[in-house]
């Protein structure tokens, strides 16, 4: 069988957080894979292989700051609700054509969206 995956994938996106330590243990309850934590660098892996860097900011975060990338799920209804119950400030999910979706605040003040998948074939 042929691999019909495309060609690229991202390999690996920045963050730059006032406390690295605490935004890893945020986005690994929050279902990114443990790769490496040390207190000014972290990486984190995502599906499909692509490595969440954080790194350490010397000067405050602007709160409200929207991320440098958005996430997607498969079941936006069900990682909305695991959001709202560890206590995640996450707007209400609102209905798109092509995404339905929501944004959360996330560590150092981010405002992180959250997007329905509308993946073709495999990834």
């Amino acid at each position: 069988m042929a691999d019909e995956r495309p060609v690229f994938a991202v390999g690996h996106m920045r963050m730059v957080v006032t406390d690295v330590p605490s935004a890893y243990q945020f986005f690994v309850r929050h279902g990114m894979r443990e790769i490496l934590e040390r207190p000014e660098f972290a990486i984190l892996e995502l599906r499909g292989g692509t490595h969440l860097i954080l790194s350490k900011s010397e000067e405050a975060i602007e709160p409200g700051r929207r991320a440098p990338f958005d996430l997607m799920v498969d079941d936006v209804d069900a990682v909305h609700q695991r959001f709202v119950e560890d206590g995640v400030d996450a707007t209400p999910i609102e209905r798109g054509s092509i995404h339905d979706s929501f944004s959360i605040t996330g560590p150092s003040g981010y405002q992180i969206p959250v997007n329905s998948s509308h993946v073709e074939g495999v990834v």
